[in-house]
This record gives C-alpha cells, sequence and structure tokens, in this order.
C-alpha cells in the first residue's frame, strides 16, 4: 500500500461521512508515516473511489439505514479476514449484495454513490468497478481490437460491483440476457459484493432480466424499495 502524506482535506461533505464510521478529519489526515494505516488505507481508497464517482454526485451521502447496516457487514468482515490471516490491511474480499429499487429520479443512484464514499472512508481497502448496463453491454459488444472477455473479467471479477440501471433494457436481447446471467451467476456463486440499481417494477423484473438472473438476485441480494417522486423534476 502506497504511503499517501496528507493532503489536509476538508469540506464539509467529508465530515458526515467520517463522522458516520466514528471518524473526523484530524484522524484521516494523520501523518503517522505508516502505509498500513487506517487513515492511509482511507486516503488510497478514498482517491482511487472518487475517480469512479461522477462530478455530479461528489458530495453524496447514503441516507438509507440499510445502506450503513450493509457498509458496517462489510467493513467487519474486512477486520475479521485480516485478523484470521494476520493480513498488514483490511481488505474486502467476499460479502452480501443489495438492488435498490424505485421510479426514475428517487435517488437511488446517489444513495449508490454515496455508499461508496463513505465505504471508502472506513480504513478498509475495497477495490470498485462502476457501470451502468447499457454502457455494460455496449462495452462487451464484439468489435474489432477489443478483447471483450478480458473486459467481461473486469467487471465480474471485480471485488466491489455497482451496475446502475439493472433491466433497463425494454427489449432483452439474446445477448443482453447471456451477460446479465453470466455477471450474476459467477458474483452469486463467488460471494462477490455487488450494489445494483433499478427502476423496474419488481413484477417485470423476471421478463427483463430472465428467471434464472432473479432466481440468484433473490438470495444474493437484499431488495431496498425507494419511494418518491423524481427529484430531477422537482428541482427543475
Amino acid at each position: 500500500m502506497q504511503y499517501i502524506p496528507p493532503s489536509r482535506l476538508r469540506g464539509r461533505d467529508l465530515e458526515p461521512l467520517l463522522a458516520s464510521r466514528g471518524r473526523d478529519l484530524a484522524w484521516i489526515n494523520e501523518n503517522d508515516f505508516d502505509s498500513h494505516s487506517p487513515a492511509n488505507v482511507a486516503r488510497n481508497c478514498y482517491g482511487e473511489t472518487m475517480n469512479k464517482v461522477p462530478f455530479h454526485y461528489r458530495t453524496a451521502r447514503p441516507s438509507l439505514p440499510q445502506l450503513r447496516t450493509w457498509i458496517d457487514t462489510l467493513v467487519a468482515d474486512a477486520l475479521e479476514r485480516q485478523t484470521e490471516r494476520d493480513a498488514p490491511i483490511a481488505s474486502i474480499v467476499n460479502g452480501p449484495s443489495l438492488l435498490l429499487l424505485g421510479v426514475t429520479g428517487v435517488g437511488k443512484t446517489h444513495e449508490a454513490y454515496g455508499a461508496m464514499r463513505e465505504l471508502s472512508l472506513s480504513g478498509v481497502y475495497g477495490q470498485w468497478e462502476v457501470t451502468t448496463a447499457a454502457d455494460l453491454y455496449a462495452a462487451l459488444r464484439p468489435r474489432h481490437g477489443v478483447d471483450s472477455e478480458a473486459e467481461f473479467r473486469r467487471y465480474r471479477n471485480a471485488r466491489l460491483l455497482l451496475v446502475d440501471d439493472l433491466g433497463a433494457e425494454r427489449k432483452p436481447t439474446e445477448f443482453t440476457e447471456e451477460i446479465n446471467f453470466r455477471l450474476i451467476n459467477w458474483r452469486y456463486e463467488n460471494h462477490l459484493p455487488t450494489l445494483m440499481t433499478s427502476n423496474v417494477e419488481p413484477k417485470d423484473l423476471a421478463a427483463r432480466l430472465g428467471d434464472r438472473v432473479i432466481s440468484r438476485l433473490a438470495e444474493m441480494c437484499q431488495r431496498i424499495p425507494m419511494k418518491g417522486n423524481d427529484r430531477r423534476r422537482s428541482a427543475a
């Protein structure tokens, strides 16, 4: 783990995230010269995570209690694994998954990026891959000069994966159904933490994703329904 000198991270957007973990700005800015310290792990992880967070969500914070419980579980599992293996740092390897469900604009993506940001400041290390379902399918379509299988493995094997707008395609194709199954089945079998959002009504998910995918999601994910109106329209 690279040692990152304290950058005097400031900003009110960081303080609530740190406070939720029982930390403060003085903790993450501690100059202890220890590359394996939780504070240095957090500085590394926060920097890497924020490279995956779009500018629009740069100050996102999670508000759902289920998301905080999920974060706590991942952190506890990582710390337990560190103790068992006498590892220098705590890293997220396995854990549960979540599926946020709700209409367009209710705040699912905001919550997901907020969870990413808070988890990055916990002092345990987790590497994220982030995509929308539409971008995933586009990236994996066979084309000249691109190893689609290598690209697929990048998402399949990610320690932590965010898939936004799962099931957004109204007319699933054989190609998208295959991608959905291969991705979900691998992460289901290997207990890889996956955070997903979907605008699709629960009763319509099977038609969009297929029975095999829905069966695995039912076991691997806690479903979190989000209610409300389109915040984007309200803000406009």
